[in-house]
């Protein structure tokens, strides 16, 4: 079920987003490119991420290191997104 979700959601994104299409506004783009994770996140995915190198992740943490790594992509590929608009208005990024 978990897969089937997971799986949903990623092609509605894909849809929302459409991350082939470089038509984001030089504005917008560079506002996208300033998005961060704050330092205690990163802290906690360490975190995470070290627990689940041990095998010592909990049934919450799982979901929390997956949602967490669904962010992550989701920023990724607006940020490339973001990177190819300003190439195709001239702007480098």
């Amino acid at each position: 079920m978990r897969t089937k979700l997971m799986s949903a959601r990623a092609a509605i994104l894909n849809r929302l987003i459409a991350p082939d299409a470089e038509d984001l506004s030089p504005d917008a783009a560079e506002s996208i490119l300033k998005l961060r994770f704050q330092d205690s996140d990163h802290a906690r995915m360490d975190e995470l991420a070290a627990k689940a190198k041990s095998g010592a992740l909990i049934d919450e943490e799982k979901g929390e290191l997956e949602e967490y790594l669904l962010v992550a992509d989701f920023l990724a590929i607006l940020k490339s997104k973001a990177r190819r608009s300003l190439r195709r208005a001239g702007q480098a990024s």
